[in-house]
């Protein structure tokens, strides 16, 4: 499930098992009517209510959660873009002599964390940046807290540390997000009884003239689409549906880094009298 490299491979096999278990199910189906034409299909409405209601409850909670973890992915990533800007603001709180060295470790965690995410269709490369990240948010904490200690007053330097404690929580927050899915079992049930489905329906459209390739094919094809949409929702940077539009506000923060810095090393502008 870390990658949807060959989900179209999966999508086209399980496309084509549905179509073989339907033709199954009308094989299966004939071969009853001829046998006992009467009772062939005396019961089977009970069994395939209960089957397409357990489909339709499996499908309605896969689709949810997905969706509903897919928001707080977006949540979070505003979240953490606004941790960031706090915390930057913040360091105007700390001593004069550590801000320049704090700021330039912030741009370059806030590069990382960047890098990140624009990264995590490649293994190598998410991990490389994640170490990168981690490694400028402990020398940012270390150096905000030797600036405290070296204050008169560390009221101040206390908020700035309370705002750079929220901006590392996130992390972590966003990593559990990132990595909690369903278990493999749940899509796992979906698959089979999307299969037995295939199965009782075939056995249904016994008896009829001529195959209804239709309703056969619509079918696999609604199935296979539902399946593939739940899986783009549990990973939304792997698939159709991305939340990498999202990652503009954190890039956006970046530019305004640049900016604030840029603004703060222009000469002193001469003041005029009237």
């Amino acid at each position: 499930m870390q990658s949807l490299a060959a989900a179209p491979t999966y999508a086209l096999a399980i496309f084509a098992a549905i179509v073989v278990l339907l033709e199954v199910g009308r094989r299966i189906g004939e071969r009853q009517l001829r046998l006992d034409p009467v009772g062939a299909r005396t019961g089977i409405s009970a069994i395939e209510g209960a089957v397409f209601g357990l489909l339709a409850l499996l499908i309605a909670f896969t689709f949810s959660g997905a969706a509903s973890r897919m928001d707080q992915r977006r949540t979070l990533i505003t979240e953490e873009t606004n941790a960031i800007g706090t915390a930057w603001l913040r360091l105007d709180l700390l001593p004069d002599d550590s801000q320049p060295a704090l700021r330039a470790l912030f741009r370059d965690y806030v590069d990382a964390r960047i890098a990140y995410y624009g990264g995590l269709t490649d293994n190598e490369t998410a991990a490389k940046e994640y170490t990168r990240a981690m490694t400028a948010q402990l020398q940012i904490w270390k150096q905000a807290v030797a600036a405290v200690q070296q204050m008169s007053s560390p009221a101040p330097g206390i908020s700035a540390l309370q705002a750079l404690n929220e901006m590392i929580d996130i992390t972590t927050t966003r990593s559990v997000a990132q990595k909690t899915h369903p278990p493999v079992v749940i899509y796992l049930m979906l698959l089979a009884l999307t299969l037995v489905s295939a199965l009782l329906i075939g056995f249904g459209m016994a008896g009829s003239a001529r195959r209804n390739w239709l309703h056969g094919l619509g079918y696999a094809l609604v199935m296979v689409s539902v399946m593939y949409v739940i899986l783009d929702f549990e990973f939304p940077r792997r698939g159709i549906i991305r939340v990498d539009q999202f990652d503009q506000f954190m890039r956006d923060q970046r530019k305004n880094m640049d900016e604030e810095n840029a603004v703060a090393l222009l000469p002193d502008q001469p003041k005029f009298s009237l």
